[in-house]
């Protein structure tokens, strides 16, 4: 646990570098801060569309991008795609597509970023994919998958209880009757939070500080901050997310005509309790379609 006053990053501010550009002209660790509240959090556009971001976000993220985590979750959704077609919301750069399509399974990805489908087309492979610009909440591909996923707490980007709820009736949309949602997302971790405190450290190394600030604890609004040291600069920002619990998860997916069928803590399958830090939920489609 981090003191809402340690950093100037925390506690609802943000550097001058929250653009997401590399920020040459100070030493690694000296922060600048300008005021930035939740409203202007949630008005900021999603980070994804800049191309800065899209362009280092492999890079910045290489723990997720690592031959075990790739091939764990690969793995699991092969296991449920059969036959396919395959959706992916939110595909980004392609760390979890590709993978998949290189198996043979037909694989249709959505993002709203050009920025990261544009990092997604130079990869090889990248024709096994295809491609969509559009919002995860309302953009149809199909009807008949046997699956649609998304990963790394992206359900989070969308940034209201509508919203969700939306995503959820989408992915309803494209499977046909007795098709699978998979949702990988992490568990809130406001318990962990001493009183008066609202932020958690993530993550503390040489490369990386990232912190999770509870900024908003009625509308469930998490504000990520991280900064990324390479090679004597650093590059900050933050960004919005809606925080969401497996419960209200479950609630979402019954009103899409889809129920729970399995919830593990890991991709490997790992089980669920009250003391994991995420999960891995998977909710069925009637199988007569609601």
């Amino acid at each position: 646990v981090v003191p809402n006053s340690a950093f100037g990053i925390l506690n609802g501010r943000r550097t001058t570098s929250a653009n997401g550009q590399f920020r040459g002209d100070r030493p690694a660790g000296v922060v600048q801060t300008l005021p930035m509240d939740v409203s202007e959090h949630l008005a900021a556009p999603d980070e994804h569309l800049d191309p800065v971001i899209a362009a280092t976000y492999d890079r910045s993220l290489a723990d997720r991008f690592s031959p075990e985590t790739v091939a764990a979750t690969v793995e699991f959704l092969a296991a449920l795609a059969g036959d396919g077609p395959v959706v992916e919301f939110a595909v980004g750069t392609g760390r979890i597509a590709l993978p998949l399509a290189a198996t043979g399974v037909p694989v249709f990805g959505i993002d709203f970023s050009e920025p990261m489908l544009a990092e997604l087309q130079r990869k090889p492979g990248a024709d096994r994919v295809a491609l969509t610009v559009g919002d995860m909440t309302t953009a149809r591909v199909c009807s008949d998958a046997s699956l649609v996923y998304l990963v790394f707490n992206t359900i989070g980007n969308l940034r209201t209880q509508r919203q969700q709820v939306a995503c959820f009736r989408n992915a309803a949309a494209h499977l046909r009757p007795g098709g699978r949602f998979v949702i990988e997302n992490g568990t809130p971790q406001i318990h962990r939070l001493p009183a008066g405190e609202s932020i958690l450290a993530v993550d503390v190394s040489p490369q990386h500080l990232g912190f999770d600030e509870y900024a908003d604890r009625v509308n469930q609004i998490l504000i990520s901050h991280h900064s990324f040291v390479e090679g004597g600069k650093v590059r900050v920002l933050s960004g919005a997310f809606r925080y969401v619990w497996p419960s209200e998860l479950d609630l979402m997916a019954e009103l899409a005509g889809m129920t729970l069928e399995a919830r593990w803590s890991t991709w490997r399958r790992d089980p669920y309790s009250a003391d994991s830090p995420s999960h891995v939920s998977v909710w069925r489609k009637g199988k007569h379609g609601g």
